[in-house]
């Protein structure tokens, strides 16, 4: 099958909503397809990276269609950057399906330069599915999710350090067939990563004002990153929280697309109800305070707000590593309607 082959359906995002799902009857017994192109339906990234994960769709045939482009991005407050990106953002969208579901992935080359894509969660030949296209060149291959959990998205292209540095990474979450075992009242994607901007001179001749920051290859290559941030900009949950009512279940799917470093994921003032190290719910832990999660893995938390123990409040949720929060990696979430103080953080 070819892009050419399948009527996408589209939407439009507007404000702080998540991204819109359209599924359509397909003509394969009572199997519905749901479709996304992430060429016109874009992630809100304003005022803050929309962190509300997709809704599950009871269709068994997930088809998506992912641009590869070239976009400026803010990283931090004020400071922008040659961004290379999944559907025009960094992350890219969430990809959202169910255990045993048949995914078809569309990859369309809208940079002047070669890129691919590593999915975490498929088994599939990478000379198959994961190979380099060139511009304007597509690329569609299928797989079963056989897998649950919360897998990292990335281009594999050679240099792959200085593909995913750039922003090429998302998230792909594959719900158990039978779901997590608890109902969560709120769910939220959380992508942890790094940029490595080059200094800029603005001494030099060749300078150019408020021009947006490149890469620095060798930063990156010692571990030395200028912003560690969660889904794409520093401190963006500091001043636009996420925000849950009192007595909800709260489920996290946090994925560390690196390059280089771990998350050491925590929400100060809580304790893990459970953690899913994979995606097998009877694995599940209890009574957490802290738990890692490597570049190029992914793990599901759940922690409960509830009165008389973590109600009404604020709660931040951090890398616990202190040297990664204190560039960026830092977010506040509000439980219930509570006055947050200016400046309140961890």
């Amino acid at each position: 099958m070819t892009a050419r082959g399948v009527v996408w359906s589209s939407a439009v995002v507007l404000g702080l909503a998540a991204a819109a799902f359209a599924t359509t009857a397909a003509t394969r017994g009572d199997a519905t397809i749901q479709r996304l192109d992430f060429g016109v339906v874009r992630t809100a990234v304003s005022p803050a990276f929309d962190a509300t994960a997709p809704a599950p769709s009871p269709a068994r045939i997930k088809e998506f269609r992912i641009p590869m482009t070239h976009d400026t991005i803010e990283i931090a407050d004020g400071v922008t950057y040659e961004g290379w990106t999944f559907g025009g953002t960094v992350p890219g969208p969430v990809l959202r399906v169910r255990q045993g579901d048949t995914v078809r992935i569309t990859l369309v080359n809208e940079s002047p330069m070669g890129h691919s894509i590593d999915l975490h969660s498929a088994r599939i030949p990478m000379n198959e599915a994961f190979r380099t296209i060139g511009p304007d060149q597509e690329l569609t291959f299928e797989f079963e999710a056989r897998d649950a959990g919360a897998f990292m998205v990335h281009c594999g292209t050679p240099p792959v350090l200085l593909h995913i540095m750039q922003g090429m990474y998302m998230a792909i979450v594959v719900d158990p067939e039978d779901g997590w075992g608890t109902e969560a009242d709120k769910e939220f994607v959380l992508v942890q990563s790094e940029f490595y901007p080059q200094a800029r001179n603005p001494e030099s001749a060749d300078a150019v004002p408020d021009a947006p920051a490149g890469p620095d290859y060798e930063a990156a290559r010692a571990r030395d990153a200028g912003y560690v941030v969660f889904n794409g900009r520093a401190f963006q949950y500091k001043d636009h929280p996420l925000t849950v009512d009192v007595g909800d279940r709260v489920r996290f799917f946090v994925v560390n697309a690196g390059p280089n470093l771990a998350s050491d994921f925590h929400v100060v003032g809580a304790v893990f109800d459970r953690v899913y190290p994979d995606g097998d719910p009877e694995h599940a832990l209890t009574g957490v305070q802290t738990y890692g999660v490597p570049a190029g893995g992914g793990a599901v938390f759940e922690a409960v707000f509830e009165e008389g123990a973590s109600g009404a409040g604020a709660y931040a949720f951090v890398t616990h590593a202190f040297a990664d929060a204190d560039k960026g990696a830092v977010g506040l979430l509000q439980v219930g309607d509570v006055e947050l103080a200016a400046g309140m953080g961890h």
